[in-house]
Formats: C-alpha cells, sequence, structure tokens
C-alpha cells in the first residue's frame, strides 16, 4: 500500500509523500522514462524529478515528483497543480494515477530472488536494482498507443499521438511551460472520422482507434486492473485492432499484469545480448528461460527491455 501523507499549501497546489515499496530507485525510473519514445515529449525531466500533466474526471492536473529518500528507504515529494481546487476524490484518484504509472507497490523481492540464481541475468539484475515497471500512464493511452505504433514507426506514430494530444488532450501552464494530458476516452467518444483522418491518415488506424475509444469509455478500469489475466486479455481482443501482440502489450505496459509476454524482435535482441552473447537466441530457448521468472516474467523483460532501451541512449 502506497502511503501518502498530505498538506494543502494553496488553493490551486496540493503538496504530499508518497512511500514506495523498497528498494526503488527514481533515478532510473527517470532514465527509462527519457528514453522511452511514446511519451518522450509529455513530460520535463530534471535532475531526480518529473513533472507532467494527467487528465482525472475531466479536471487536468500538473503533477511534480521529487526524490528525497534514498533506495532502500525511498521517499517522493509529490506537488499537484490545477486550476481549480481538488476535490478530495479526484485528489485521491491523481495520486492512486501516480503510484500506478511507476508501480510504486511492486514488491520486487521474489523476483530478486530467482534472477539473482541466473548466472547471465544477476548483472543486468544488479545494474538496474531499484527499476520499478513504468507504465503509460492510463490503459487508454497503452490502447492506443497499440493501435498507433502497428507496422508504422515508432517516431512517425509518437508524433500522431501527439497531434490527438494536441487537438483533443487538455493543459495547463506551470512554470511557463505547458503541459498536455493524454484525453480521457470521455473526450473523444463524439470525435468523428473527418476529425481523426487527418490526424492519423490511416483509414484502418481511424476505424481501430474508433474502437478502442469506445470499448475503454465503457469499461471500469479497476475490472482491467484486478479481473483474472485471461479475462481482460479476451474483453480486449474483442476490440476490433487489438489483437493477441497487442492485448499482451495492453496487460503488460498499460496495466502492469505480468503474467504473460508480449514477445517482439527487440526483446529477443535484447536477450540474446544477455544469454546468447550477441548469437540470436530460439524462440524455444527464450521461453525455457522465461517460465523460470513465472509470474514475474513480465518483469524479467521489462528489465531485458530496460538494459537494451537505456544502454542504446547513453
Amino acid at each position: 500500500m502506497i502511503h501518502a501523507d498530505r498538506t494543502t499549501s494553496s488553493p490551486s497546489t496540493e503538496e504530499g509523500f508518497l512511500t514506495p515499496k523498497p528498494p526503488f530507485d527514481f533515478a532510473k525510473s527517470l532514465d527509462f522514462l527519457g528514453a522511452f519514445t511514446p511519451m518522450r515529449d509529455d513530460h520535463k525531466i530534471e535532475e531526480q524529478s518529473l513533472t507532467r500533466a494527467v487528465a482525472v474526471g475531466g479536471q487536468t492536473v500538473v503533477f511534480k515528483i521529487r526524490s528525497t529518500g534514498l533506495i532502500k528507504n525511498p521517499r517522493l515529494k509529490y506537488t499537484l497543480y490545477s486550476e481549480r481546487p481538488l476535490s478530495s476524490g479526484i485528489r485521491d484518484a491523481v495520486i492512486d494515477r501516480i503510484g500506478f504509472f511507476l508501480s510504486l507497490s511492486d514488491d520486487l523481492e521474489s523476483f530478486y530472488r530467482i534472477g539473482y540464481g541466473d548466472v547471465d541475468f544477476a548483472p543486468v539484475l544488479q545494474k538496474y536494482y531499484g527499476l520499478h515497471h513504468v507504465k503509460f500512464i492510463t490503459p487508454f493511452e497503452s490502447a492506443t498507443w497499440a493501435v498507433l505504433s502497428q507496422r508504422y514507426p515508432m517516431g512517425a506514430a509518437q508524433k500522431v499521438k501527439q497531434a490527438i494530444m494536441e487537438k483533443f488532450g487538455t493543459d495547463l501552464e506551470i512554470e511557463r511551460r505547458l503541459y498536455r494530458a493524454f484525453p480521457e476516452p470521455s473526450r473523444l467518444t463524439h470525435a468523428s472520422e473527418d476529425e481523426l483522418m487527418p490526424l492519423v491518415r490511416n483509414k484502418r488506424r481511424v476505424e481501430f482507434l474508433m474502437g478502442v475509444v469506445k470499448a475503454f469509455s465503457e469499461i471500469d478500469e479497476r475490472f482491467l486492473r484486478t479481473a483474472k489475466y485471461d479475462e481482460v486479455e479476451r474483453w480486449l481482443s474483442r476490440i476490433n485492432g487489438i489483437g493477441g501482440w497487442s492485448s499482451k502489450l495492453i496487460m503488460l505496459r498499460g496495466l502492469g499484469r505480468m503474467e504473460k509476454l508480449a514477445v517482439e524482435k527487440r526483446l529477443l535482441k535484447a536477450a540474446s545480448t544477455v544469454y546468447g552473447q550477441g548469437k540470436p537466441l530460439s524462440q524455444a530457448r527464450f521461453d525455457q528461460i522465461a517460465e523460470k521468472y513465472g509470474p514475474w516474467k513480465g518483469y524479467w523483460a521489462y528489465y531485458l527491455r530496460a538494459s537494451s532501451s537505456m544502454s542504446s541512449v547513453k
């Protein structure tokens, strides 16, 4: 459970503290975000701090998080900015969203126990010790990304995502910088194909996006977070344009459901670097190693991806 202590410093600003489950290294979360293309323009990263916007219940809130603790005794100070005072419901939802986004409640003890027994993987674990899973800030944004990035270069998909945020998102200026929040599905429910086409520039993707909007505007996120994996995956698979790979991506990167993997070339390449000394790893061998991690295989894959993407920008 994330512990949050709150004080109110002004009608439009609230401050408090979050206590992540240790070990937690906020610097590694920031490193990952800095290398994560889908969200690279959504936030401001400074030394030991992150600022970005989120839309909750029709209200735009900018949150700034700064580390004030240690890896084994972590503490994050947050500041929430809004145009009008936050109701207790919106405030609690934003705090929950921050905790979910950064996976602050994840207990990594069992994962580390398995990982340190894996001779090839142990150096990766040591290098990224304290890295918690950084998700898309909402499952809806993750599903949108899954549609936009299908058979499309990541950089180009990111530009389309930004165009959607500029037209349909909401924003708030803090300290002379404008922060845009990715729109909630309710803001896109009345968007027409004619409005989306100039942004997405692909009729089929527009149809898929509209299907995602409809589905996520009708579902309770608590179901997506807590229902059995297979039940949520079946729900996702019924959305037009969300296939098996996309549903696993959303389950992993949008919901933090670690039981199954979305296996793609980059992950296989990262695994080959760790386990094959650069030689291609067969799918059978990859699956064999992944199974050792049981319900933590998603975290194992996350660390492998991090070792590839974060090292490439340094």
